[in-house]
């Protein structure tokens, strides 16, 4: 591979995150490069999980001809202008076999031909000159240089927690995935999220006794709404704990491993968050930690070393995915959680997907001076309604990103009460919330009197209620703009001098489907009315 020419994109990693990158930089025809240390696309999913069951959705048959719609229930295919290959087209089951999405990602990479060098491990990455072009240095001896990297590798070391004697314990990625190898044995998994889970359940037919460790509420899934806690398809496990099977949840803090006979059981130190004892040794047969993975940054040279965040798991990044002390230096996939840790998608593909089409418009923003998409709206209440209803019913990013993607429609200054309404709102979709509130402020956007944005969102503390046992006065919701909603539902906000003036919620629709005049499109015409844009017309009877 010659390292003479300049790159202007190495994108590092040619897991889902990288293949969706190189996709935007092959269309664009930028000057980019893909780099994969194995021999096709996602090395990491032909050995996780290690059950070999993925959790993402793919839901196939949804009613909808829309593919927009579609992508709400399909949570493993990658974007396109072309709609294609799409991982519903794989295989019908709702929870897919790892292995066909490996093959699906070699299929998405053929198909647009993305530019891609397999078997290229990066080893080090240096920036001989502050401020300068990269140095990518791989395990074969070839070098790369680059104006701008992509770092789209993942998370590839296991994260260890600080535990005296955590060397002897098992690792989830190379524990025995056969369950007669624990037969009759007392097995303890240290860690409580799905890959936790995922090993305990595979257990629970052969192990004596299996307990299961964490600090912390055990959070789940349907009731926080972010998919990174326990699933229902992993929480087997709990009716045994809770229906007395011998096993159990143990709350609590894990301070030390010890094996004093080399041959015996383990002995862990155990300090209970809920009752009165402080610390108890418990004896195991195995112990193994599955306490998730971290990013690897050892293979940047000191001058370019990303800043991590959150135990030292994640690169700190800005709101453009930039690290915080290395410009130019960009992340895409997993790692990008860090902006929304346990709160949205960005973890996840279903999220991350979005991430890196916005990703993408940023850079092409900043570095290749192409604007930001946007189409011009007329300056009425009823166009702008008709707008936010018309994306708010089909969009996918908003409903995958909750909370933290956002579309933007940009106002000019209020018109005189006696003035004409026109043409002059731009209406911009998919920008990160907190990157487009920092844009308008920086000027990115041009002059921009106001703005509002359009997310969706869950209730204020919809994590803390449970979700099958809310009463909803449907007529209060109505009076009040929807503020009460605690499901999904659209939010449009009012910015003005960087604080929000206005706050409207549109009540939420089981069927997602916010096209009623009475409850969703004539409230939120009053209300964007009362903001000064235009004079809504006379609504027609619905």
């Amino acid at each position: 591979m010659a390292g003479d020419a300049l790159l202007d994109y190495l994108v590092v990693g040619a897991g889902p995150a990288g293949l969706q990158a190189g996709y935007f930089l092959e269309r664009a025809g930028r000057n980019y490069l893909v780099v994969e240390a194995g021999e096709a696309p996602g090395t990491f999913f032909t050995r996780y999980p290690r059950h070999r069951t993925m959790i993402s959705n793919n839901k196939v048959h949804t009613g909808w001809d829309d593919p927009e719609l579609n992508l709400r229930t399909d949570w493993n295919s990658l974007l396109s202008e072309e709609n294609r290959p799409l991982f519903t087209a794989v295989t019908p089951r709702y929870f897919p076999p790892a292995d066909d999405f490996v093959g699906y990602l070699a299929d998405f990479a053929a198909t647009h031909r993305l530019r891609i060098h397999y078997r290229t491990r990066i080893t080090r990455i240096s920036r001989p000159a502050e401020g300068g072009e990269f140095v990518a240095e791989a395990e074969d001896g070839s070098v790369l240089r680059a104006r701008r990297v992509i770092m789209a590798s993942g998370v590839t070391r296991p994260y260890i927690p600080p535990i005296e004697g955590v060397e002897l314990a098992e690792s989830y990625t190379e524990v025995s995935v056969d369950p007669a190898d624990f037969t009759d044995l007392r097995v303890l998994v240290i860690g409580r999220g799905n890959s936790a889970f995922e090993t305990a359940d595979n257990l629970i037919e052969t192990a004596a006794v299996i307990h299961m460790v964490g600090p912390g509420s055990l959070r789940l899934a349907w009731q926080t709404h972010f998919v990174g806690h326990l699933r229902a398809v992993n929480n087997n496990f709990l009716d045994t704990y809770q229906l007395k099977s011998q096993n159990a949840l143990l709350d609590g803090e894990v301070l030390s491993i010890r094996r004093p006979d080399p041959d015996g059981r383990y002995l862990v130190a155990v300090k209970f968050a809920r009752v009165a004892e402080v610390v108890k040794e418990i004896p195991y047969d195995r112990v193994i930690l599955a306490t998730g993975f971290r990013f690897d940054a050892s293979l940047f040279d000191e001058e370019c070393r990303p800043e991590l965040t959150i135990k030292d798991r994640f690169p700190a990044q800005t709101d453009s995915w930039e690290s915080v002390n290395v410009p130019d230096l960009f992340f895409a996939g997993t790692i990008t959680q860090a902006r929304d840790f346990k709160k949205s998608t960005s973890g996840f593909i279903h999220g991350f997907r979005y991430a890196v089409r916005a990703l993408h418009r940023i850079m092409e923003q900043r570095y290749e001076e192409v604007a930001w998409p946007r189409r011009e709206l007329p300056v009425t209440a009823e166009a702008v309604a008709d707008a936010v209803l018309e994306r708010v019913n089909r969009t996918s990013a908003l409903w995958q990103m909750f909370g933290f993607m956002s579309d933007a429609v940009l106002l000019p200054a209020p018109a005189a009460a006696d003035g004409p309404a026109g043409a002059g709102a731009a209406y911009l979709e998919e920008l990160p919330l907190d990157h487009l509130h920092r844009s308008v402020a920086d000027g990115v956007f041009g002059p921009v009197d106001r703005y509002l944005t359009v997310t969706l969102e869950y209730g204020a503390d919809h994590d803390k209620v449970n979700p099958f046992d809310i009463s909803v006065d449907r007529r209060a919701q109505t009076d009040t703009g929807g503020l009460d909603s605690r499901y999904l539902h659209p939010v449009i906000r009012l910015w003005q001098d960087g604080k929000c003036a206005a706050e409207h919620h549109i009540t939420e629709n089981l069927e997602n489907e916010w096209d009623s005049e009475e409850v969703h499109r004539a409230p939120l015409v009053r209300f964007l009315s009362g903001q000064g844009l235009g004079r809504p017309a006379v609504a027609s009877p619905s």
